[in-house]
C-alpha cells in the first residue's frame, strides 16, 4: 500500500478528542440490518487523491455502484487521519485510509471501527523516501537530525519510515517529521524546507519530473515487504444498521479492483484525473498491488508495527474488526 495543514493537531490527538456521542451518520434513517435493498443509498466516502482509490473511481464512473442502487460521492481529505476523523464525526459513511488511523481511532475509543474492504499492498518502488538530486544525503544513515516529510504522524507513511530507520540503525527520535500532503512535497524539497520526503506513486514520478527528485531508499523493503497499505472502514453502528449497503459497497469494490488488476489501461486515465498528473507521468508510474480480499493475518502486521513504535498501547485483534463480504 494509502494515500493533507499548518497548525493541525497530530492524528492521534485529533481522533482521540472526538466524542462518542453526537456523531449521527448522514443519509437519513436506516432500516434493519440484513440483505436485500440498500438501507442507505446516498453514500459519502472520504478519500485521498492517490492511486489506491482508482478502483473506487472506476466503479463510480462505470456506473457499478448505481447498478447496485448506490449513489457514491468521494470527499477528498488531507490525509488518512483526516479521512478517519470525518468517519468518526459522521461526515461520511465510509473512509479510505492507510490502516493505521483506523486502529488509532479504535484504540482511543473514538468510535467502534470496522474494516470493510482492502485496497492496496506494497510492491517494490511504489513507496520511497526521496531527496533532491544535489542533496548531500546519500544514505538512510544520514537522516539523523534531518527533516523528513510524511502525510501525517501515525499513518502508514510515518510507520514505514520508522521501520526503515530502525532496521538501518538510525534512532527515529533523532529525525524531525513534517506533515505535508503528497502534492506539496516536491515543492518543499526544492525549496530546502525539508531534507527528504515519503512519496508514493504517481507522486514519485511527478517529483522526478518537477524537481529531479531521486530515491534515497524503498520504504517497503525488508520486513515491510508486501505489507498491506490501505483499505476502507466504517463505523460499527452504520454497518449494523445497513448491512445490505455495506455488502453492495464491498461487492462493487471487489469487481472494480479485480478489473484494474488485470487491465492497466483502466488505471492510467484515472491516475491523471485523481492525482492531477500528465499522461506521461501516469504511464511511468509503478502500480501498487490492488487487493480485493481482506486478510486479517496480513493486516495484523500493521498493528504489530504500531505497537512496536508505541503508536498503540496494546495489540488490537484485526480479525475482530473485519466485516467479511458474502461469498
Amino acid at each position: 500500500m494509502r494515500f493533507r495543514r499548518a497548525g493541525r493537531r497530530i492524528a492521534l490527538l485529533a481522533i482521540a478528542s472526538l466524542a462518542l456521542t453526537g456523531c449521527g451518520l448522514l443519509g437519513g434513517e436506516s432500516s434493519p440490518s440484513g440483505s436485500g435493498e440498500a438501507q442507505v443509498s446516498e453514500i459519502k466516502v472520504a478519500v485521498l487523491p492517490t492511486m489506491d482509490t482508482v478502483p473506487l473511481h472506476l466503479a463510480i464512473e462505470s456506473g457499478y455502484f448505481r447498478q447496485e442502487g448506490l449513489d457514491v460521492k468521494p470527499i477528498t481529505a488531507a490525509s488518512g487521519s483526516d479521512c478517519v476523523t470525518k468517519l468518526v464525526n459522521g461526515e461520511v459513511q465510509f473512509a479510505f485510509s492507510s490502516w493505521t488511523p483506523f486502529f488509532v481511532a479504535k484504540a482511543k475509543q473514538a468510535a467502534d471501527i470496522k474494516l470493510v474492504a482492502d485496497a492496496t499492498a506494497a510492491v517494490p518502488g511504489y513507496a520511497v523516501v526521496a531527496t533532491m538530486p544535489n542533496s548531500p544525503i546519500t544514505s538512510i544513515g544520514q537522516l539523523s537530525g534531518k527533516k523528513v516529510a510524511v502525510t501525517a504522524r501515525l499513518t502508514i507513511s510515518h510507520l514505514l519510515v520508522l521501520t526503515q530507520l530502525k532496521s538501518n540503525g538510525v534512532d527515529p527520535s533523532t529525525v524531525t517529521f513534517v506533515e505535508l500532503p503528497f502534492p506539496q512535497m516536491a515543492e518543499r524539497l526544492s525549496k530546502g524546507e525539508i531534507d527528504a520526503a515519503f512519496l508514493v506513486e504517481p507522486f514519485i514520478q511527478q517529483a522526478v519530473k518537477q524537481v529531479g527528485a531521486r530515491t534515497l531508499f524503498d520504504a517497503t523493503a525488508g520486513r515491510a515487504s508486501d505489507i498491506p497499505l490501505t483499505g476502507y472502514g466504517a463505523r460499527a453502528d452504520f454497518v449494523d444498521g445497513n448491512r445490505a449497503t455495506v455488502e453492495k459497497f464491498q461487492r462493487v469494490l471487489k469487481r472494480a479492483t479485480d478489473e484494474v488488476r488485470s487491465d492497466r489501461a483502466k488505471v492510467d486515465p484515472l491516475l491523471e484525473k485523481i492525482a492531477k498528473v500528465d499522461a506521461e507521468t501516469a504511464r511511468k508510474t509503478v502500480l501498487t498491488d490492488f487487493v480485493s480480499t481482506l486478510d486479517p493475518a496480513q493486516i495484523q502486521r500493521v498493528v504489530d508495527l504500531m505497537v512496536e513504535f508505541k503508536a498503540l498501547d496494546q495489540r488490537i485483534e484485526v480479525a475482530e474488526m473485519v466485516i467479511r463480504p458474502q461469498a
